[in-house]
C-alpha cells in the first residue's frame, strides 16, 4: 500500500520528467531523403543508416526513407543495396533533410563489361575463354603445337607450308610472342622451304594464352599485326613424371615441389628418319630432320606473396636434303644446323600503397649455319629484353599501369661462296615507356586509354603510339566494343643487316566487336580496318646488300572475323566454327604495284569438334580447314600476282584412348583424305620453244602426316587423371 510520502515522491519525479520532455524532443533530428540509381530510378529496399549507430531505415517503393536520431554534429550517412556500391557522405545531421542519394552499380559484378576487342582469351580463369591450354593438345590439326591450335581461330590465314601466324593481312614477322610478358626473339624452330615450322615451347608449361589480333595494350610494341601472350604455370598441382613414346621420338618430364618452390624439367628427342623411310616424301633427305631440346622452370614463392619464375630452354636441330628445282636438274642441296638458347626471369610482388610490381628480362642466343649448294651463311643473334611495370587499382573504377622497357639486339652474319666472302650485321637498341588507364564508368561502360613512346638508337628517332578501346554492355550476356591503335615496328633483320638508314613501319587498327556469351556458348563477330604506312621496299628480287631500300610502301587490310563455340547443345561434344573474310593489298618489298600478298587468303574456314565416347573410354576429334586460293605471279599472263592457286582443303582426325587414369594412347592423321594442296608454283627461268614458261607445283613434302603416341603420367599420389587432359 502506497504511503502519502511515496505518492509525493513519484509526483515530483513525474513532474521532473515532464519538465525535461521538451528538451528530449528537441534533441532528436529527423533524417529523410530518396535513394535512386544514377539514372534516377528509385531503389526499393535500400538500407540507409548512420555509421556506428543503430539509427537508420529502409527505402519504400518510391525510394524514400525517413528516420530519427539523437546524434549531433558531423555524422556519416551510408546507403547500401545489392549489386550497387555502398554510398558514404559526412555531413551535419541537421542538414540531412530531403537529401538525394544516387547509388552507382558495383563494377566488381560478374556481369561487368569486359574490354575484349581484338583479343581472344585462352585461360581457365578468364571470364571470356574461347580456347583453353589443353585445346592445344587435343585439337586434331594442332599436333601439340600452340600455333597450330591458334590457326583454328578467325583472323589467321592458312599458310600451310610456313606454319607461323599470319594475322589479318600481315606477314608472320608482324606477330610477336611473349612469355610472362617478356619478348621471345626466336620463337620458331628453323626449317627449309615448303616445310612448316613449329613453336619451340611445350604447351604443358602454360596455363594461359592471350591471342590479340589487333588493338592490343600499349604495354606491347614492335608488332604491326598481333601479339601472342603465353603465361607459364604459377604453381604445379602435384609432383609427377611424364613419359611419352612417339613414332617421331620420345620425351620425359618431371616436376618436384617443396614448401614454397617447385621445379619442372622436360627433355625430348625427335628424329624423322623412320618416318621418311615408311612414307613417301618429295624431298631427298641426306640427313633426316632431328632435334633435341630441354626446358626447365623454377618457381619460388615468398611470404610477401611475391613470385619468382626462372625459365630456360635449349634446343638444337639439323638436317640435310636435296630439294627439287625446275631450273636445276640435280636439285638444290640445303643443310641447316641451329642452336638456340632462351632464358626468361620474371618477378612480381606487391609494394607499399597497393602498387603491384612486375619485372623481368630475357636473353636469347641463336646460332644458325645454312648451306645452299656451294654457299654458306653463318648467323648469330644475341638479343635481350628488360622490363619494369607498375600497376595500381585506385578503386573498382580506376586502374593505372605504367612501365618502361629496353630491347637490345646484336646481329652478325657471314656469307661465303667461291666468289665472295663478306660480313654484315647491326646493333639495335630500342627504349620504350608506356602507360595505360582503365576507367570503369558502370557495369555497362568501360574505357581503356594508353600511350606508348619508343626511341630507336639505330634510327635516332622517337615515335608515339596512342591506343584506346571502349566497351558497352548491350545486355546481360552481350556487349559491343570499339578500339583504335597506332602501332610501330622496325624492319626485319633481313633488311637491317644491309641498311640502317630507315625508319619504323606503322599501321593503324580500327576495330568493331560484338560478343555474346551464355550457357557454355560464345559468339564473336569483329569487323576491322588496318592502314599501313612506311613499309619497306627494295628494287631487287630478294633483299641484298646492293638493294636500294626505302620506306615508300603502304597498304591496307580489312575484313570480318566470326567465331562460335558450343559445348552445351550436344552431350559429350565440344565444337567451334571460325570464319574470316579478308580484303587486303599492299605495295612493299619488290612489288612493282599494289597487290594482294601471296600469303593472304580471302576466305578462311575452320571447323573443330571433339566427342567423348564413354563406353570406349575414348575421345575422337575432327578438324577441317579451308582456305581460298592464294595469289601468285604467272609469267604466261600479264600482270603481277594476278593468278590464284586452287583452294586449300584439309581434314584431320585424332583418337585418344584412356587405357587407365594415368595412360593415354593417341593417334592422329593430318589431311586424312590426302587432298593435293598446292602452295604455289615455280616457273622455268626461260620459256620453252612455244614461248611458254613451264612450271611445277609447290606441294607439301608429304600428302598426309601420321602420329602415334603413348603418354604415361606417374604422379606422387597415383591419382593423376588423364581424362582431365582430354
Amino acid at each position: 500500500m502506497l504511503t502519502t510520502k511515496t505518492i509525493k515522491i513519484k509526483k515530483k519525479l513525474l513532474l521532473s520528467l515532464l519538465a525535461f520532455a521538451p528538451f528530449f524532443a528537441m534533441a532528436q533530428t529527423t533524417i529523410s531523403g530518396i535513394v535512386t540509381s544514377t539514372s534516377g530510378t528509385p531503389i526499393f529496399g535500400a538500407n540507409v543508416y548512420l555509421d556506428g549507430t543503430y539509427d537508420g531505415g529502409t527505402t519504400n517503393e518510391a525510394g524514400k526513407f525517413t528516420f530519427t536520431t539523437v546524434e549531433t554534429g558531423i555524422q556519416t550517412i551510408m546507403a547500401s543495396y545489392v549489386s550497387f556500391e555502398t554510398f558514404m557522405m559526412a555531413q551535419e545531421v541537421t542538414k540531412m533533410k530531403n537529401i538525394t542519394i544516387k547509388l552507382r552499380e558495383d563494377v566488381n559484378s560478374l556481369e561487368t563489361v569486359v574490354l575484349s576487342a581484338g583479343t581472344f582469351e585462352a585461360s581457365d580463369n578468364s571470364k571470356v575463354s574461347v580456347l583453353k591450354p589443353l585445346d592445344v593438345v587435343t585439337t586434331a590439326s594442332a599436333l601439340g603445337d600452340f600455333v597450330g591450335a591458334l590457326q583454328t581461330l578467325p583472323g589467321t590465314s592458312t599458310v600451310a607450308e610456313d606454319g607461323r601466324l599470319f594475322v589479318r593481312g600481315g606477314d608472320a614477322n608482324e606477330t610477336q610472342i611473349f612469355i610472362d610478358g617478356i619478348r621471345v626473339f626466336t620463337p620458331y624452330t628453323p626449317t627449309t622451304n615448303n616445310t612448316p615450322t613449329r613453336g619451340r615451347y611445350s604447351p604443358f608449361l602454360f596455363d594461359g594464352i592471350t591471342f590479340s589480333t589487333g588493338g592490343y595494350s600499349a604495354e606491347y610494341g614492335q608488332a604491326l599485326s598481333s601479339v601472342l601472350l603465353l603465361n607459364t604455370i604459377d604453381e604445379p598441382v602435384q609432383e609427377a613424371t611424364n613419359i611419352s613414346i612417339m613414332t617421331l621420338g620420345l620425351g620425359i618430364g618431371n616436376t618436384q615441389k617443396w614448401e614454397r618452390n617447385s621445379l619442372s624439367v622436360n627433355a625430348s628427342y625427335i628424329n624423322l628418319g623412320p618416318y621418311n623411310a615408311v612414307f613417301n616424301n618429295r624431298n631427298d633427305w641426306k640427313k633426316p630432320y632431328q632435334t633435341a631440346s630441354g626446358e626447365a622452370v623454377f618457381r619460388q614463392k615468398f611470404k610477401t606473396d611475391g613470385l619468382l619464375k626462372v625459365y630456360a630452354a635449349f634446343d638444337t636441330s639439323n638436317f640435310e636434303l636435296i630439294q627439287e628445282d625446275i631450273n636445276i636438274a640435280e636439285g638444290v642441296r640445303f643443310e641447316l644446323d641451329n642452336k638456340n638458347f632462351y632464358t626468361n626471369v620474371s618477378y612480381r610482388d606487391y609494394l607499399a600503397a597497393d602498387w603491384k610490381l612486375e619485372a623481368g628480362g630475357s636473353y636469347t642466343i641463336a646460332k644458325t649455319d645454312v648451306g645452299i649448294n656451294d654457299e654458306t651463311i653463318e648467323g648469330t643473334e644475341n638479343s635481350a629484353h628488360v622490363k619494369l611495370k607498375l600497376r595500381k587499382r585506385f578503386s573498382s573504377r580506376f586502374k593505372l599501369s605504367l612501365g618502361a622497357e629496353q630491347f637490345l639486339t646484336d646481329f652478325e652474319e657471314g656469307f661465303s661462296s667461291p666468289f665472295v666472302t663478306t660480313q654484315y650485321g647491326y646493333d639495335n637498341n630500342i627504349s620504350a615507356a608506356f602507360t595505360e588507364a582503365d576507367l570503369i564508368f558502370s557495369r555497362k561502360l568501360a574505357l581503356k586509354v594508353g600511350l606508348r613512346g619508343e626511341y630507336s638508337g639505330l634510327f635516332d628517332a622517337f615515335t608515339v603510339s596512342p591506343r584506346v578501346s571502349l566497351a558497352y554492355k548491350t545486355g546481360k550476356n552481350s556487349q559491343l566494343s570499339v578500339a583504335f591503335g597506332d602501332f610501330k615496328q622496325q624492319p626485319d633483320s633481313e633488311v637491317l643487316k644491309f641498311q640502317q638508314d630507315l625508319k619504323a613501319r606503322s599501321t593503324q587498327h580500327y576495330i568493331l566487336n560484338y560478343q555474346y556469351t551464355a550457357n557454355n556458348r560464345i559468339f564473336r563477330a569483329e569487323a576491322y580496318r588496318k592502314n599501313y604506312d612506311d613499309l619497306i621496299t627494295f628494287d631487287t628480287e630478294f633483299a641484298e646488300f646492293d638493294s636500294n631500300y626505302t620506306n615508300n610502301g603502304d597498304g591496307y587490310a580489312q575484313g570480318l572475323d566470326v567465331f562460335f563455340r558450343d559445348n552445351e547443345t550436344f552431350k559429350n561434344m565440344d565444337y567451334w566454327v571460325s570464319y574470316s573474310f579478308l580484303d587486303t593489298e599492299r605495295e612493299y618489298r619488290n612489288y612493282p604495284t599494289s597487290a594482294t600478298p601471296s600469303f593472304a587468303n580471302t576466305n578462311n574456314l575452320s571447323l573443330v569438334a571433339k566427342y567423348w565416347i564413354e563406353d570406349w573410354k575414348s575421345q575422337v576429334g575432327f578438324s577441317y580447314q579451308y582456305g581460298s586460293g592464294r595469289t601468285f605471279t604467272n609469267p604466261n599472263k600479264d600482270g603481277f600476282l594476278q593468278d590464284k592457286t586452287r583452294d586449300f582443303n584439309s581434314v584431320s582426325l585424332n583418337w585418344a584412348y584412356l587405357i587407365d587414369q594415368q595412360k593415354i594412347l593417341y593417334l592422329s592423321v593430318n589431311n586424312a583424305f590426302a587432298f593435293k594442296n598446292v602452295n604455289g608454283y615455280q616457273y622455268n627461268s626461260t620459256p620453252n620453244s612455244q614461248g611458254v614458261f613451264d612450271r611445277r607445283a609447290l606441294q607439301p613434302a608429304t600428302d598426309q602426316f601420321f602420329f602415334v603416341g603413348f603418354f604415361w603420367t606417374i604422379s606422387e599420389d597415383g591419382k593423376e587423371n588423364q581424362l582431365d587432359n582430354l
